[in-house]
């Protein structure tokens, strides 16, 4: 489960991001679904038909994506060979992808940018993957983390909020607000966990754009300078009332089964995973950051028949609902949901066709020097600024 922590960034990632020319072409609000960005990245060619399938396709995932029965039931199908790496975060995945060595990953928002500007992964031709169709829900289509220029650089897995988290026999009133996280007279000040990573500054951001309005931030992920020191200056005031932070999974449910936590950031999966009816959760009023996956395609993929194979196969209904309940999120493909009882109750707990619900969540989205809000008068912070930014909160 530990799968989306941001480890401290190579000058050579963040040097990616430095793009010319970006004007945002979405609307400033937390579905971002509506086209993608509009930015200068490499020009690479989208395959415009199949060929014969390689004897194999090399895959960077996440654990719990690439599992033996369904990569065997893929290979008797199509005669590709699934070599699976299991990849513990979003920086480990752009690296490994930058080897040449690999097909396909599994990237999350935070890590997408990353790999479309520096070039490592290409457009995806749509029409070559029949199962992304109608049944694929909308808010997992055109995000702009993976959509730009008009072109299709992901094919959806999955997406999960991270919502609040909180033991019911201590706070006895469901919040409403990240306030209770967030502000010093919290009356759970020293029983706080927040997660442990340099993206964690958007939800700070998040919790700006309802209580300080006037700071005009449109996008936790697009801030200026100014709109960082306001982030950087509430997470300071919320170390102080933290009992610890967590990157690991296992780690956070300790955390609240032991009593060291009683209210904090957390997952879905993760509550269910306490298997505790104290454990409850709730995604507040301000909305808060999510994440969402999607498989991308080397830009030079030795294996691009096969690669287009997995991507249609894993997006079917039957085995993206299996990845999904494997890991534990919402699935992309929303046929699955009408499968059988198990996987209705799935997609409700996940709130998989439920867009009223994903439209409060901002997806991670790496940030980037050019403004995805659209600003043109300023210059927005870079992820290696964040990452500075967080070790200065951190201590």
């Amino acid at each position: 489960m530990n799968k989306k922590v941001l480890a401290v960034s190579a000058v050579a990632a963040t040097a990616a991001l430095v793009l010319a020319g970006c004007s945002a072409t979405t609307e400033p609000d937390a579905s971002g679904g509506d086209g993608g960005l509009s930015i200068d990245v490499p020009d690479i060619a989208m395959m415009e038909a199949l060929g014969d399938n390689e004897k194999e396709v090399n895959i960077v995932a996440w654990a719990g994506f690439v599992e033996p029965a369904w990569s065997d039931a893929f290979t008797a199908e199509t005669g590709c060979t699934v070599n699976r790496r299991v990849a513990g975060t979003s920086d480990e995945m752009v690296q490994l992808m930058r080897t040449g060595d690999y097909d396909l990953v599994s990237a999350s928002g935070d890590a997408s940018l990353r790999l479309i500007a520096g070039g490592d992964v290409q457009p995806l031709n749509l029409e070559l993957i029949p199962h992304f169709g109608d049944d694929i829900v909308e808010g997992m289509k055109g995000q702009i983390y993976d959509t730009i220029n008009g072109k299709s650089y992901g094919i959806p897995i999955g997406r999960g909020a991270n919502i609040l988290q909180y033991n019911s026999d201590v706070v006895t009133e469901e919040p409403t607000s990240w306030d209770v996280a967030w502000e010093k007279d919290s009356p759970y000040a020293g029983k706080v966990i927040a997660y442990d990573a340099p993206i964690y500054i958007a939800d700070a951001a998040v919790y700006l754009m309802a209580h300080e309005p006037e700071l005009g931030i449109e996008n936790p992920y697009a801030l200026d300078e100014k709109q960082l020191d306001a982030a950087v200056e509430l997470l300071k005031q919320q170390n102080e009332i933290v009992s610890e932070y967590w990157s690991d999974a296992a780690a956070q449910v300790t955390s609240f089964t032991g009593g060291t936590t009683v209210l904090g950031t957390s997952w879905e999966v993760l509550r269910k995973l306490t298997e505790d009816e104290r454990f409850k959760s709730v995604l507040p009023e301000e909305g808060s950051t999510g994440w969402s996956d999607a498989w991308m395609l080397a830009a030079e993929s030795k294996n691009p028949n096969c690669a287009y194979a997995w991507m249609d196969y894993a997006s079917s209904p039957e085995v993206n609902g299996a990845i999904a309940m494997n890991f534990g999120m919402a699935p992309a493909n929303a046929a699955f949901c009408d499968m059988s009882d198990e996987a209705k109750e799935h997609c409700e707990y996940y709130n998989a066709t439920n867009e009223e619900y994903f439209e409060k969540v901002w997806f991670w989205t790496t940030p980037i020097e050019q403004c995805i809000d659209g600003r043109t008068d300023v210059t927005c912070t870079n992820f290696q600024q964040w990452t500075d930014a967080w070790t200065s909160v951190k201590g």
